[in-house]
């Protein structure tokens, strides 16, 4: 008979994973690091177990978009007062906002529960080369483009 293996979060083991964003499109490497975030890379995933990994994404001001997204694509804000709608283009977020422009991606992919906001937690990124996460040796994640 077979059996389902149902995880235990103190039977997590995780890993760190690093990812160069350079000429990778958004949307795939969105998809991919939303996939490791979550654990269902793992042939031991568990829906309602935070069994996923920790990715950090450099150089993500190299990422790019395909097609018109730049100018056409806008992400809103609203501060829930009268008058306080604030939209921005996807050129203004890849330019001055690149950190939160690849949080908010990825972000979108997640679960938007209380799992999802400790999963959330697990994803560093950084526009430039260097990232701060050297002791924990992260093993470097291949994304096919």
């Amino acid at each position: 008979m077979r059996q389902t293996t149902m995880l235990k979060p103190a039977d997590v083991t995780r890993t760190w994973y690093v990812v160069d964003g350079t000429g990778l499109t958004l949307g795939r490497l969105s998809t991919k690091v939303a996939e490791v975030l979550k654990g269902k890379h793992k042939p031991e995933y568990t829906p309602n177990v935070d069994c996923g990994d920790y990715v950090i994404v450099i150089n993500a001001d190299k990422i790019v978009v395909t097609g018109n997204k730049l100018d056409t694509k806008f992400y809103y804000n609203h501060s829930q007062y009268p008058g306080g709608l604030r939209t921005r283009s996807m050129r203004t977020m890849k330019d001055k906002y690149t950190v939160e422009w690849i949080e908010r991606s990825i972000h979108g992919m997640l679960p938007h529960t209380k799992l999802g906001n400790v999963q959330r937690k697990h994803l560093f990124v950084y526009k430039g080369n260097e990232h701060p996460h050297a002791a924990q040796q992260p093993v470097e994640l291949k994304i096919e483009e």
